[in-house]
């Protein structure tokens, strides 16, 4: 029922999307979506942060920014034939230390070029703690997941509207410093705008990222991943300024949503959040059929670690025992799946054997 409902309120969305938006330059048109989607072979990856961090911050400081570990779970996701890592930018990290952070970008995409990996870079993100410190971050809260992730910008704008500046100077520096970089697949500049309660709160922010990115016109694709039908303004924005739709789905119903988004929008999809055991989203039910159709499948997690997110969303086990079923990852630390069955339909997916 749910899927269906998704279904006819996309049709009713599609009667009032704009030919052009109103920015520095005009969003894709579906031919140039598809001129892109043909020069790019069909890949799957995960989203990613090394087993070592936390969060955003813990990958990107200067004195927790570890390659050993990036360049270790790279190496995993590699020999399942994954071409493609979702990775999470924090603007504290570059307020910090401008130079230095574009610097750790750019050592980040050398390993992961290395290894065959192209990158997602998600700029803003509305989920999980909404404050957060520069330094030496949390540690984890046992057996509850993402106990450390943090929001991007979170609460701070709320506060103090004047961010807003100092976060337009951080997407245009960034935009500009990898603009041409072929290791970069997409720009998804915003992670669920509206959650953790945020609602329409977080569309200033969502226009002004895209009005940014336009100013750029960086040579990548510029997206913000739809997650929720029921925060219509906000989804209704994100297709409409979106080069090529991304998205989100987490239920047994995933390939009926993706349909219906590929019929209606008439754009190639990018699905860059996927895959909760608990809730019936498994890599068997869900990567066959996104290959089929051509869409780049990117799931949660790769590697357990720090980020507790082996646990559920809601189901958190104080005594950081290990769960039957894991939610998310692939791997754990030592390089063992977590399911061979799970890493030997992924290899012959994407490597043919």
């Amino acid at each position: 029922m749910k899927s269906k409902i998704v279904h006819v309120w996309l049709i009713c969305l599609a009667f009032v999307m704009p030919a052009k938006a109103q920015n520095e330059r005009p969003v894709w048109s579906k031919e140039q979506a598809w001129k892109w989607h043909q020069s790019t072979p069909w890949m799957a990856g995960a989203n990613f942060y090394p087993a070592s961090a936390i969060n955003q911050l813990e990958m990107w400081q200067a004195g927790s920014f570890d390659t050993a570990t990036i360049s270790r779970d790279l190496g995993y996701a590699a020999g399942i034939g994954m071409k493609v890592m979702r990775v999470y930018l924090h603007h504290l990290a570059w307020k910090e230390d401008k130079a230095g952070f574009k610097q750790r970008m750019n050592t980040y995409l050398t390993i992961a070029n290395r290894h065959g990996i192209r990158t997602i870079f998600t700029i803003f993100d509305d989920c999980w703690n909404t404050t957060y410190a520069a330094g030496t971050q949390p540690a984890p809260k046992p057996g509850i997941h993402n106990s450390g992730w943090v929001q991007d910008p979170g609460r701070l704008l709320h506060d103090d509207p004047s961010l807003m500046a100092t976060l337009e100077t951080y997407v245009k520096d960034v935009l500009n410093t990898f603009a041409k970089d072929r290791r970069i697949l997409l720009w998804d500049l915003y992670n669920e705008p509206g959650n953790s309660g945020w609602g329409d709160t977080s569309m200033p922010l969502l226009k002004n990222v895209f009005i940014w990115g336009r100013t750029v016109n960086p040579g990548q694709p510029l997206s913000a991943g739809v997650w929720n039908f029921s925060l219509k303004n906000l989804t209704k924005f994100q297709l409409e300024q979106s080069d090529v739709i991304t998205y989100h789905d987490y239920t047994d119903r995933h390939l009926i949503v993706a349909d219906s988004l590929l019929k209606v929008t008439g754009k190639p999809l990018v699905c860059t959040e996927y895959m909760a055991r608990t809730r019936n989203s498994h890599f068997a039910n869900t990567l066959p059929g996104l290959k089929e159709r051509g869409i780049i499948a990117v799931n949660w997690g790769l590697v357990q670690g720090k980020s507790n997110t082996i646990y559920a969303w809601d189901t958190p086990m104080k005594d950081g025992a290990e769960p039957k079923v894991w939610f998310h990852d692939i791997f754990r630390p030592d390089g063992r799946p977590y399911d061979a069955s799970e890493t030997a339909l992924i290899r012959r997916l994407t490597l043919g054997r």
